[in-house]
């Protein structure tokens, strides 16, 4: 079984989410999404609107989801990456080069975004603040 695994806040789910999911998942048998947990938002400044357990039910309801699990720190992948037994860490391409540390440990691949969504984009614009 090839595993897969991915990092994310995943806050105000949308379809560029549910994309790249799907492709993720395209790369191997199961996949495993790591979501930030809300004292980890809070050290990186960030703030979700749905609770870290919301969010881990809206997840695990996506069916390209096999596993979800909290994200605590920037530096528990390493130690996600063999506790799980994976084999290919993928995420966004905003992120180039930066976890290419991981490819000591598993393949390492950035995929593209979907264009034209985003959850800041979303919320700006609920707010009135229209970013286009």
């Amino acid at each position: 079984m090839i595993k897969v695994i991915t990092y994310g806040t995943f806050d105000l789910l949308h379809w560029g989410h549910i994309n790249i999911l799907k492709r993720a998942k395209e790369y191997g048998d199961y996949l495993i999404v790591a979501i930030s947990t809300d004292e980890f938002n809070q050290l990186k400044n960030k703030k979700a609107y749905y609770t870290y357990e919301h969010r881990k039910v809206i997840l695990e309801a996506v069916k390209y989801v096999d596993e979800v699990i909290p994200e605590k720190t920037w530096d528990q992948k390493v130690e996600d990456v063999k506790k799980h037994h994976v084999d290919v860490f993928v995420m966004g391409d905003d992120w180039q080069g930066k976890f290419d540390f991981l490819k000591e440990y598993c393949e390492v691949i950035y995929l593209p975004r979907t264009e034209g969504i985003s959850t800041t984009k979303i919320k700006k614009e609920l707010m009135g603040n229209d970013p286009s």
